[in-house]
This record gives C-alpha cells, sequence and structure tokens, in this order.
C-alpha cells in the first residue's frame, strides 16, 4: 500500500500544499499574496486572513493534480514553526481538523528542517539525493545558519547570524534603493549588469562560524547618504552597480564562513536552501566553490527554494518511516532553531 504525505505550509505569506506518495512529488500548489506589496513587508493579520482564505481551494488542488483521494492519504505534515504565528495558527488548526476528519496520523515540520530537506524531493526514481553527512547552506529573508546535516533526523547548527539575516540584508537595501519589495529578485535582477566592484562595503569580523549582516546594512546606507548630498540622482544613476557590489559583498560573507566550516567538517557535499538560495549570483558562487573544492554542489530548483509544501511533505515523509507523530495538543511556535 502506498504511503501518501500531504504537506501544508502556511508558516509566512504563501499558502501552499503538496502531495508526495511513496517518497515522489505529485503534486505542488502555492497560492501568494500580493496584497503586501503596498506595505513593503508582510502584514502579520492581512497574512493569517488570506491563508483562511486559500488553504481550502489549495488543498483541494494538490490533491486534484496529485490524483490521490482524501480518503487515501496516509498522514498530514504541516508547518508547525517558526513563522508568523498567525498564519502558522490556520494551518496547524486546519492540518488538525483534517487529521481527525480522516483518522490518520499528524505530522509537525519544522520549516528550517524542511527547507535542508528540499533536496530530497524527487520527481522520478531516478532522482539523485545528496549522500549523508553535508553541510547545509541554509539563507532566507529571517535566516543564515551553517548546518551539517547528520540524517534526516539529526542536525547541528555550527554557524549562524547573531543579527540580520542575508535575505534582510537584500530586503532593506533594496527598500532603501527605491524597490519593490520582495527587494531580494529586483537587487538579482540589477545585479546581473553592474559591475561587482563599483564600491566597496564594509564585512564583519565575527569569531567562528556565525554571520552577521548588520554592519553591511550601515555601510550601504551611509554610501548612499553621503553621495546622495552630492547627487540627488545617485541611486538612479548607480543601481546596478550598487546591486553588483551588495550581492558580490553578501556572497563573499558567506563564502568566507564555508571556508572555515569545511575545515572543521570535512565532508564531500554541499548544499544551500532558503529563498536566498534562489538568487542567481549565490548559485553561480556555490557552484564554483564546490568546484574549486572538489565537492558535490546541491542546489535546488528555483521552486523549492522558497516557502512551499513539498519540502514540508518531504520531511513528512522522512518522519513517517520514522514513525514520529504529533499529539494533536501541540500548539505552533514562532520562533525556534533545528
Amino acid at each position: 500500500m502506498s504511503v501518501n504525505i500531504l504537506g501544508i505550509e502556511s508558516s509566512c505569506d504563501d499558502t501552499s500544499a503538496a502531495v508526495i506518495s511513496d517518497g515522489i512529488l505529485k503534486s505542488n500548489v502555492i497560492a501568494g499574496q500580493k496584497v503586501h506589496e503596498a506595505y513593503g513587508g508582510v502584514v502579520p493579520e492581512l497574512a493569517s486572513r488570506a491563508h483562511q482564505q486559500n488553504i481550502v481551494p489549495v488543498v483541494s488542488e494538490a490533491l486534484r493534480r496529485a490524483g490521490i483521494d482524501k480518503y487515501d492519504l496516509s498522514a498530514i505534515a504541516f508547518t508547525r514553526g517558526p513563522g508568523l504565528l498567525g498564519s502558522l495558527l490556520v494551518g496547524t488548526s486546519f492540518a488538525k481538523g483534517m487529521a481527525i476528519g480522516l483518522d490518520i496520523p499528524l505530522i509537525d515540520v519544522n520549516h528550517l528542517h524542511a527547507h535542508v530537506l528540499s533536496h530530497f524531493i524527487r520527481l522520478s526514481e531516478d532522482d539523485e539525493v545528496p549522500q549523508f553527512p553535508f553541510i547545509c547552506l541554509l539563507v532566507s529573508g529571517g535566516n543564515s545558519q551553517i548546518v551539517l546535516v547528520k540524517s534526516p533526523y539529526e542536525m547541528e547548527i555550527v554557524g549562524k547570524t547573531i543579527d540580520d539575516a542575508a535575505g534582510e540584508a537584500f530586503d532593506k537595501c533594496a527598500k532603501v534603493m527605491g524597490l519593490p519589495y520582495p527587494g531580494g529578485p529586483h537587487i538579482d535582477r540589477l545585479a546581473s549588469k553592474g559591475n561587482p566592484k563599483a564600491f566597496k562595503f564594509s564585512k564583519p569580523h565575527i569569531p567562528g562560524l556565525d554571520y552577521s549582516f548588520s554592519g553591511l546594512k550601515t555601510s550601504f546606507l551611509y554610501t548612499l547618504r553621503d553621495e546622495l548630498k552630492e547627487d540627488s540622482d545617485f541611486i538612479e544613476k548607480n543601481k546596478e552597480d550598487l546591486a553588483a557590489s551588495l550581492q558580490a559583498t553578501i556572497i563573499d560573507i558567506l563564502l568566507s564562513k564555508l571556508k572555515k566550516a569545511l575545515l572543521q567538517y570535512p565532508v564531500k557535499s554541499l548544499a544551500i536552501g532558503g529563498g536566498v538560495s534562489a538568487n542567481s549570483g549565490v548559485r553561480k558562487a556555490i557552484e564554483e566553490f564546490c568546484h574549486n573544492y572538489g565537492l558535490k554542489a546541491w542546489i535546488p530548483e528555483r521552486a523549492f527554494t522558497t516557502d512551499n509544501a513539498a519540502m514540508v511533505a518531504a520531511a513528512g515523509y522522512f518522519k513517517y518511516i520514522n514513525k514520529e507523530f504529533c499529539d494533536l495538543s501541540l500548539p505552533p511556535f514562532s520562533r525556534v532553531t533545528i
């Protein structure tokens, strides 16, 4: 009998549902929320309301595309946290209600854990997956972490941001430049046409494997402030070079810590995950880095870099095989590490 896992993701502003059958992805449906663009960031209350509107049709469509009846589901995996509490409550409540109605197990999934395991989303039996152990660079709007992945159930954070995340640096600097939200993709687009050496921004000197991006943000803001005093059109004239220099600096900061991590944890594979792993500059830099260090690079499809239920279902599949189910009384949580 097939193992069919329904995954539900609602940690921020994307409502998503996916179905994995015997480890193979059958569907992955995502409903975004454009309402936040006018505010330059996600508004939690608006996000939770949109999840309430989207979750039923999204789940129904995921089941339809997968060709699986709800009564054939083996378990329901849902993102329990971290994320926006109101958004998580919608997904958690729906998953609990559906699990009770179908009398099937419930599986809670750590959102960050799911990003790491996005590399185990398989579209066919022939798809390769990473071999353990490996290092995963998890970079998103809220997290920048170096994770030693020993198994699907054992992960160790060996480095993390002590303030802002890489995604925050992209988005907040983009906002200062007057770019639309989310700013990361716009920085990526502009950077491809600019000179990465046009501007020099400060880099942190943090011991160990931890990251810091607040100083970079400050350096970027001071550069704009000083230049705008002389030329009010400075940003418009130099936006491509600014974007390219910002992106190059962030990539350099990320890679500098990875070099140190490999000396302490000599693995054969390096993976990236999270929303920032969709950045073309980051993807290219990781490929080159792995080539230079003789590592196998694992870079997810862009569809699986941002928040999606396919990664939740993949993580849920591992927990189902290991019989790790959760109690209906467990509440969602807004903050936690892997």
